[in-house]
C-alpha cells in the first residue's frame, strides 16, 4: 500500500479535511496512528480525536513535525499567517498537497522551501466519496509520490492529473464550484414542482431521482448530451415547449458567465487576474 509507511498531518481539519481523514480511515488504507491534524478549536479538536481515533494539535508547527505527506486544508484567507507559522518546520522530502483555493504552488514552494507540491481542487460531494479532485504535480514530485497523492485521492471518489497549473483554476470555477450550481437548479426545480401543487416532500423526491438518474444516463450512454437531449424532446412537445423558455432566459449565457466569474475569483484569491474574456 502505498501510503502504509507515511506520516500523515493535516494543517486544518474543517469539512473537507474531515473528509480526507474519513475517507482514508473508512477504506482502511491508512491507521489512526499515523494520522494527525491541527485545529485552533479545542472541542473541535476533541470531536476528531473522539470520531476517529487520530492525534490532534492546536499548533500547526507541531502537527507536521516529522509528517513525510502534509495537507493544506485551511481557508485562503490564513493562508499568509499559516505559512509563516510553518516557515522551516517541513523537511524538503516532504510531500505537501494543497487544497486552498488559489493557492499557486510557486508560492507555497517559496514560503516552505519544499519542492514537491500538489495542488487539488476536490469539491463537496468528496464527503460521502464520490467527489472529483482535480490535481496538478510539480516536476519534482516522482511516480511514487504521484501513487501517494492518488491514494489519498481516492478515498474522496473520482480523480483527474492535469498537466498545467492554469487547469487547477479553471476546475476550480468547473467542478470545484460546480455542485453548488447544481444545487441551485435543484432548488428552483423543486420549487417549481411546490408551485405546481406537490408537497415539498415529494418534489423534492422527483428531482433528486431525475437528476440521478440523468447524470448517470448520461455517464454511460455513449452519445453527446446534445443527443440525449434530442432523443427526449419531440417537436411540438411539453419539453421542446420547456427548453425554448430556458434558452429564451439565457440559460448557456448566464452558466458560462458563472463559471467565468468563479475563474476570475480564484485568480483573485491567488493574487493574480487574466485578461481572458469568455468566448476567446
Amino acid at each position: 500500500m502505498a501510503l502504509r509507511h507515511e506520516k500523515l498531518a493535516f494543517v486544518g481539519c474543517g469539512m473537507m479535511g474531515e473528509a480526507m481523514v474519513k475517507g482514508l480511515l473508512s477504506r482502511k488504507l491508512v491507521r489512526p496512528q499515523q494520522i494527525v491534524a491541527s485545529h485552533p478549536r479545542p472541542e473541535r479538536r476533541e470531536e476528531l480525536e473522539r470520531n476517529y481515533g487520530i492525534r490532534t494539535a492546536a499548533n500547526n508547527a507541531e502537527a507536521v513535525e516529522g509528517a513525510t505527506v502534509v495537507t493544506l486544508a485551511i481557508k485562503p484567507q490564513v493562508l499568509d499567517e499559516v505559512l509563516e507559522g510553518l516557515e522551516g518546520h517541513l523537511n524538503p522530502e516532504t510531500l505537501l498537497v494543497s487544497i486552498v483555493a488559489g493557492a499557486t504552488t510557486s508560492r507555497l514552494r517559496e514560503a516552505l522551501s519544499t519542492p514537491g507540491v500538489v495542488r487539488v481542487m476536490p469539491n463537496t460531494p468528496a464527503q460521502i466519496g464520490h467527489g472529483m479532485s482535480v490535481w496538478y504535480p510539480t516536476p519534482p514530485v516522482d511516480a511514487a509520490g504521484r501513487e501517494k497523492v492518488r491514494t489519498i485521492l481516492s478515498a474522496l471518489g473520482a480523480d483527474e492529473i492535469v498537466h498545467h497549473e492554469d487547469e487547477i483554476d479553471m476546475a476550480t470555477a468547473l467542478s470545484g464550484t460546480g455542485p453548488a450550481y447544481v444545487f441551485l437548479f435543484m432548488e428552483a426545480l423543486i420549487e417549481a414542482g411546490v408551485h405546481l401543487g406537490f408537497s415539498r416532500r415529494v418534489a423534492a423526491r422527483l428531482v433528486h431521482q431525475t437528476m440521478l438518474g440523468a447524470v448517470e444516463f448520461a455517464m454511460e450512454a455513449p452519445e453527446h448530451v446534445a443527443r440525449l437531449r434530442n432523443q427526449v424532446t419531440s417537436p411540438g412537445g411539453t419539453t421542446a415547449e420547456a427548453l425554448y423558455q430556458l434558452e429564451r432566459g439565457r440559460l448557456r449565457t448566464v452558466l458560462s458567465d458563472a463559471v467565468w466569474a468563479a475563474y476570475r475569483r480564484g485568480l483573485e484569491l491567488g493574487g493574480r487576474k487574466t485578461d481572458r474574456n469568455p468566448g476567446s
